[in-house]
């Protein structure tokens, strides 16, 4: 008999729902001419494009014109960086949080001609506000770079302080929000905003940006070519919306379940023997969790859980190469490796968590003996408890 799968890798890429995949059917069907064409059938696809842009817009919280898509979320941090940083002239430097993904400081990196000061974060990977504003006091900084959710921390950060600050140094706030947007209450405080319809379900292949109309940019690429560059597929962008629309209709109740499994899977995990939870456990996404493993790699636990049916992550969530060491966790002051990242997801049930928590201390257990530290997990296995759960 085929063995089950069960996902539990939903950071940065979800599974897409029959109502999506039918979305993206629909889009082919009716939107497959260019809709910056004139004719008939490309106005019905731009009109597919205004429909998804109006309906994710009213999700982030601003006006339609200021929502406008790329083909990746990586591009559009990218040009969302290089537009803002470019409108600033005679302006060089360019702030970020210790922990934002590598996207971010690559491109940071680059229009700042290597004149990038990062700010360090705590234990729980909150930006330090007093390091913020001290690194904002200076006349050349272009912008301010700041995560709403860690992707692999899963923590928060406290945006409306870090904005305020921004403000009082009138420097705008870019804020990456593609580990947030879906799951839970989008944030308000930003000048511009990148998310990832992949993270909330949606189709990869497609990427949206979000600039205040009070925020200044210039095109820091070939000007014809635009936010888009080069046109975007009408079939991913509609499908981006549709996912969006299904997760907020039903965000409420599927945030206080993922809460309450992430809530479970911290406490549990907590208790097995060289294992520690990272990330704050209150000011954070509902959705992802991560633990470290003392005195084994993570990619050993993890191919011991695929070889079990169970899909999750290690290493840095945002390398090339998944298995590097996590640079967010060295600057939280924690273990790089040994690192097993959980991103949950609608389809995600009780049963499956249960199982994931059952199966891990005898594969943690088999992977420090195969590491020649010590005998296989041998303890009391995991029971269910899920009737003490508030859900």
């Amino acid at each position: 008999m085929a063995l089950t799968r069960t996902y539990l890798d939903a950071s940065g890429s979800s599974p897409m729902t029959p109502r999506v995949l039918e979305a993206i059917r629909a889009g082919f069907a009716d939107g497959w001419a260019d809709p910056r064409r004139l004719h008939a059938e490309s106005r019905r696809a731009q009109a597919l494009v205004e429909g998804a842009r109006e309906a994710i817009a009213e999700v982030l919280g601003c006006p339609t014109h200021e929502v406008a898509f790329s083909p990746s979320a990586v591009i559009a941090l990218e040009r969302t960086i290089g537009a803002v940083h470019t409108a600033r002239r005679g302006r060089e430097r360019i702030v970020a949080s210790a922990v934002e993904r590598d996207a971010t400081l690559h491109a940071a990196h680059y229009y700042a001609q290597g004149r990038l000061e990062t700010v360090a974060v705590d234990e729980q990977g909150h930006l330090d506000l007093e390091a913020f504003a001290a690194a904002l006091d200076y006349p050349d900084v272009t912008i301010a770079a700041v995560q709403h959710v860690n992707h692999e921390l899963g923590t928060a950060q406290r945006l409306d302080d870090v904005h305020e600050i921004a403000k009082a140094h009138e420097v705008p706030l870019v804020v990456d929000a593609t580990a947030s947007i879906g799951h839970m209450e989008s944030p308000a405080a930003w000048d511009a905003l990148v998310a990832n319809p992949a993270d909330w379900g949606g189709p990869a292949g497609i990427g949206v940006l979000a600039i205040r109309s009070r925020t200044r940019w210039l095109p820091a690429w070939p000007e014809r070519s635009g936010w888009e560059a080069g046109g975007i597929s009408v079939p991913l962008v509609l499908a981006a919306a549709v996912a969006l629309q299904e997760r907020v209709e039903h965000r409420q109740a599927v945030e206080a379940r993922m809460r309450a499994m992430t809530e479970w899977i911290r406490s549990t995990a907590a208790t097995m023997p060289g294992v520690t939870v990272v990330g704050d456990p209150l000011e954070r996404a509902p959705h992802l969790v991560t633990l470290l493993c003392s005195g084994v790699d993570g990619e050993a636990v993890l191919a011991r859980l695929d070889k079990e049916g169970i899909a999750v992550g290690s290493g840095s969530a945002c390398e090339h190469d998944g298995f590097e060491p996590s640079r967010v966790l060295a600057a939280i002051g924690s273990p790089s490796t040994g690192n097993v990242r959980i991103g949950l997801h609608p389809g995600v049930d009780e049963p499956m968590v249960d199982r994931f928590l059952a199966l891990l201390p005898r594969i943690i257990g088999e992977a420090r003996a195969d590491a020649g530290l010590g005998v296989p997990w041998a303890g009391a296995q995991h029971q269910p408890s899920w009737g003490r759960v508030q859900h």
